[in-house]
C-alpha cells in the first residue's frame, strides 16, 4: 500500500489517498474530485480548470501522468 495526497494528484487538499496501484489510487482521486465538484469547493474546481486545459494537450497529459505513475511507484511500500 501506498499513499499520496490530493495535491500530490494535481488538486487543491491534503486528503490522503491509499491503494495498491497507481490505478487504484488514481480512482479514489477521481472520486474525491468528483464529490469537491458536486460541492463547488473553488479550489478543487481550479485545480480541476488546470487539469481540463492539459487535456487538451494529449502528449502533456501523457507526460504529466507518467511523473505521477513514478513518484507512486517511487513511494515505500506501507505494509
Amino acid at each position: 500500500m501506498k499513499t499520496m495526497t490530493c495535491k500530490q494528484l494535481g488538486g487543491a487538499c491534503d486528503q490522503e489517498f491509499t491503494a495498491e496501484t497507481f490505478e487504484e489510487i488514481a480512482e479514489l482521486s477521481r472520486q474525491h474530485g468528483t464529490e469537491m465538484f458536486k460541492q463547488g469547493d473553488v479550489d478543487h474546481l481550479q485545480a480541476m480548470q488546470e487539469m481540463s486545459e492539459m487535456m487538451n494537450d494529449p502528449e502533456a497529459m501523457q507526460q504529466w501522468m507518467e511523473k505521477k505513475r513514478q513518484e507512486f511507484e517511487s513511494l515505500p511500500d506501507e505494509n
